[in-house]
């Protein structure tokens, strides 16, 4: 009998002894994955804040070559276009000699066809001349290239137009030069 208390005993003190172990493993088990589990988190939290702060990056990117993209489009063809401006210049300087001239009556029907038909062109593209004989002097869209004592009465209105400003839309292509009253 005392073989076998000795045996109950020992076994229970096995027993107890791996009992402890475990529970010495599990509690450091467990601190441990209360100290990995804040980490975990944190690195989740850091990890989605590079992904909203990305994305959020992206999509201004893309609003803003978007952007880009449409002020090219619209404004592509622009050196195009100023540089047939002189063109239409010289054509209203045709007409203008055309009409002193008698003779040539059906040499100025076709300068005058000439040039509606390419200011047809032109407004069909978005470009429109800048109107300013008469109206008061709008900097924006004007420049002055002499003043002229016009009297009271039409003091900072625009009396001539040396050269017709153009506009793209709401952009100036070319600002008119005029004569502004004093």
């Amino acid at each position: 009998m005392a073989a076998e208390e000795s045996a109950k005993t020992t076994a229970d003190e096995t027993a107890q002894s791996a009992s402890s172990d475990t529970m010495t493993e599990d509690a450091t088990s467990a601190t441990d994955n209360v100290s990995v589990e804040p980490s975990l988190e944190e690195q989740i939290a850091a990890w989605r804040d590079k992904y909203l702060r990305l994305q959020a990056e992206f999509d201004n990117f893309r609003k803003r070559t978007l952007k880009e993209k449409m002020e090219l489009v619209e404004r592509g063809c622009e050196g195009a276009w100023k540089a047939i401006l002189p063109i239409l210049d010289d054509m209203e300087r045709a007409i203008a000699a055309s009409h002193k001239s008698e003779d040539i009556e059906a040499l100025r029907q076709g300068e005058e066809l000439v040039m509606k038909k390419f200011e047809s062109v032109l407004q069909a593209a978005g470009i429109t001349a800048i109107d300013c004989v008469g109206k008061p002097f709008n900097e924006d869209e004007q420049e002055a290239v002499a003043r002229f004592a016009a009297g009271e009465d039409k003091r900072g209105l625009v009396i001539d137009c040396v050269q017709r400003g153009y506009k793209l839309g709401e952009h100036v292509l070319r600002y008119a030069k005029v004569v502004v009253g004093e």
